[in-house]
């Protein structure tokens, strides 16, 4: 029965509506990506304020009516994320992000543990305007693969087995492959692929750097995977040359 939905979240996208509403994408622990209509938010006594601007970590009330847009009735900030702002370096990787889980995880299916991840990834570029280094979106990124289950395999080739002399990448094969199957491959340096192993088992704060090749080869590694297995481009991290 409609009513009521009491929800942490955070707003990737934000946009215009009428003369003084918004539509907004939000990402929440347990209800997935949902989308809301926050009326009357633009007028200057709106009781919502400038809580509702993308980045911000809120707990929401939404009421689920017989719209496939829930209504935005209360918002209490917990986080703005303001200091992000002051920077394009950090403004651009929190939308980059932002947009990766809209992409990812469009559905209404729970991820949690995605939430969590993005609220770890705005905090990050919030406290510390290195954190915006492609590394660390990299590194991001195969998180959220890993959270979809369609992370790369990485442990040994996936044609053959062969767990050494892993030379080439196909998104299609589902990850690594050796130097004699790397026939419809891409090559991968080891760099790149250290670079990608060493994404998966540190905390996001930690996150490894390696050379502007490495990078590119791991991005590609990264939106090739994400294409060919959930249909999704993402937007580039690296600038294209």
């Amino acid at each position: 029965m409609p009513g009521p939905i009491k929800t942490d979240a955070i707003v990737l996208r934000s946009i215009r509506y009428g003369e003084a509403d918004r539509i907004l994408h939000l990402y929440t622990p347990d209800h997935g990506r949902v989308g809301a209509i926050a009326k009357g938010v633009r007028r200057s006594r709106s009781r919502f304020g400038a809580r509702l601007e993308p980045f911000f970590h809120v707990r929401a009330v939404l009421h689920e009516g017989r719209s496939d847009l829930l209504t935005v009735t209360s918002v209490d900030t917990i986080a703005t994320h303001g200091a992000l702002r002051d920077r394009a370096a950090t403004l651009d990787a929190a939308a980059r992000a932002c947009d990766a889980v809209g992409r990812l995880f469009e559905t209404s299916e729970p991820h949690p543990e995605v939430f969590r991840l993005l609220a770890n990834e705005l905090g990050l570029l919030n406290g510390d305007a290195a954190h915006a280094r492609p590394a660390n979106g990299l590194a991001f990124r195969m998180k959220l693969l890993l959270a979809a289950g369609i992370v790369p395999h990485l442990g040994a080739c996936v044609a053959c087995g062969e767990s050494e002399h892993l030379r080439g990448f196909s998104a299609s094969a589902g990850g690594v492959v050796c130097s004699s199957c790397e026939a419809a491959a891409f090559p991968l340096d080891e760099e790149s692929y250290e670079f990608l192993v060493r994404t998966l088992g540190r905390p996001l704060a930690e996150a490894p750097d390696a050379s502007e090749r490495a990078l590119r080869q791991a991005e590609r590694a990264i939106t090739e995977t994400a294409e060919h297995h959930a249909h999704v481009r993402l937007r580039p991290l690296l600038a294209v040359q």
